[in-house]
């Protein structure tokens, strides 16, 4: 039987990923401006959340593979469909690449990462090089920015399919309303 709708298990994941991304970008905006241990105090849990955020992603990705995805409706455009899954594959590759982007860069200043408290996550075993991880972070810092206006144009989308076209997509994603794919 062909459902409309995404898993309860894709929809837990996709909410708590998105939720941990923006809780992630709020915590690096407001260190930003901060130093030493004002700073920390923002980027640790920063750095734990990444992580957690590439675990979720993993899993994600597992489901994914392991659970059949709801149709797109055959209404939508060609550029549609198109823009759909660029901005849906890109998601995936910042979810990836952002966490461990910083791992790696804070390996190459020797750092572990400390999982609230619990237990820290090994730097990885690459050579100093504390050039090379400030290009990383930078290029981290990108990705991030990169991300929120992914995040923007995503939800643009789904106003528009629930406001403008009334098709019901949004609740595809969603344990309530009816998704009309």
């Amino acid at each position: 039987m062909q459902t409309t709708r995404y898993s309860a298990g894709a929809m837990i994941l996709h909410w708590t990923i998105a939720i941990l991304v923006i809780v992630n970008w709020r915590l690096a905006a407001g260190a930003e401006h901060l130093e030493g241990a004002a700073k920390g105090a923002l980027m640790g849990p920063h750095k734990a959340i990444g992580m957690s955020i590439l675990l979720l992603t993993l899993a994600r990705i597992a489901w994914r593979l392991t659970h059949k995805t709801p149709p797109l409706s055959a209404k939508l455009a060609g550029w549609e469909v198109m823009l759909a899954k660029a901005v849906h594959g890109i998601f995936y590759l910042l979810l990836l690449g952002l966490p461990l982007g910083g791992w790696l860069a804070s390996s190459m200043f020797g750092a572990g990462i400390d999982f609230f408290g619990l237990f820290t996550i090994p730097a990885l075993p690459v050579g100093a090089n504390k050039d090379l991880g400030g290009t990383l972070f930078d290029a981290h810092k990108v990705g991030g920015t990169v991300m929120l206006y992914l995040i923007v144009l995503h939800v643009l989308g789904a106003l528009k399919h629930t406001v403008v076209d009334k098709d019901g997509n949004i609740f595809r994603m969603l344990p309530f309303g009816t998704p009309k794919a």
